[in-house]
């Protein structure tokens, strides 16, 4: 008689413990007990009569048989995973577009359009999926994305959405009550936020950087608040703590609405191989949603561009 394979979530717990080689740390991943890890470990060694890992009191290693079903587990949930996307996908029919990006880009651009497609799509229901996670569209139920990258997404295609230029922003109460802002050097009289952000070599563009450009060689960026995210740095300016450098598309709304005002016209453009980008599978680039949201996206990302150059 063939013998019994453990099931999905014996899987789950075992590729985790052996990944971590640690099954406290596996047990927080998974939102388990060490103890409940162990127990399910023991089952599957039990159940298969072997032994998977070996333990000292200081170390615990995959044994040969282990580091076999460590890597069968991985392969096992991949596909499984893939496949439950895959009927997902078939099961919720042809209306439904679930669209994935980051909270930024959905707070500050794309939920003050939305409904302007909605008015012209309203046969195509929307849902977003807000993470700063790059999901994966073989794996995780999602049809399409906006990335911020190089836009180098090897099977997807990839088309880029407008350039990102940094301007300083503040709140018009801070301009008119706060030390008078007439040159860049004033700018010393006040608190400046920016983010700190740095990939492949690239640095998103600082305070140092925009003085730099503004002419100003003396510049003290010891006293700037950095921040982790465009949006904390943005509501700094909006409460009117503090004047941020902000992604021109990211604040267009606020600058509009008089929420926010841009004492200075000049801006820093990011790195040009860097922007954000419609992102989504080579393979169904005709299906009738991927070609909607993309052609209605586009267009607006067109105005939001030339909004910037006007």
């Amino acid at each position: 008689m063939s013998r019994l394979l453990p099931g999905t979530r014996a899987l789950r717990t075992f590729e985790a413990a052996a990944r971590h080689l640690n099954f406290t740390r596996a047990a927080d991943e998974l939102g388990l007990t060490p103890a409940a890890v162990s127990h399910q470990v023991k089952e599957i060694e039990d159940q298969l009569d072997l032994v998977l890992f070996t333990r000292t009191s200081r170390t615990m290693r995959l044994t040969e048989a282990g580091n076999v079903l460590h890597e069968a587990s991985i392969d096992a949930l991949d596909l499984l995973n893939r496949a439950v996307s895959r009927a997902r996908k078939m099961t919720r029919g042809t209306t439904l577009l679930k669209v994935t990006l980051d909270a930024q880009f959905a707070t500050k651009w794309l939920m003050r359009r939305i409904d302007d497609f909605r008015r012209q799509r309203p046969g195509i229901e929307l849902r977003f999926d807000i993470t700063y996670d790059v999901r994966d569209f073989e794996r995780d139920d999602v049809d399409i994305g906006i990335r911020f990258g190089t836009g180098r997404y090897p099977g997807l295609c990839a088309h880029r959405l407008f350039d990102n230029i940094i301007i300083p922003v503040c709140s018009p109460a801070l301009l008119a009550s706060g030390p008078p802002l007439n040159e860049p050097r004033d700018l010393f009289q006040h608190t400046l936020a920016h983010i700190d952000w740095s990939r492949q070599g690239v640095t998103w563009p600082n305070w140092s950087m925009w003085m730099q450009a503004a002419g100003v060689d003396d510049f003290d960026d010891s006293r700037t608040l950095v921040f982790g995210s465009s949006t904390d740095a943005t509501q700094a300016a909006l409460d009117g703590n503090a004047v941020a450098l902000a992604d021109f598309a990211m604040v267009a709304n606020d600058l509009s609405q008089g929420r926010l005002v841009r004492p200075f016209e000049l801006g820093i453009k990011v790195a040009p191989e860097f922007a954000y980008f419609l992102v989504y599978p080579e393979t169904v680039k005709d299906d009738a949603r991927i070609a909607a949201f993309r052609e209605w996206l586009l267009e607006e990302a067109a105005r939001t561009h030339g909004t910037e150059k006007a």
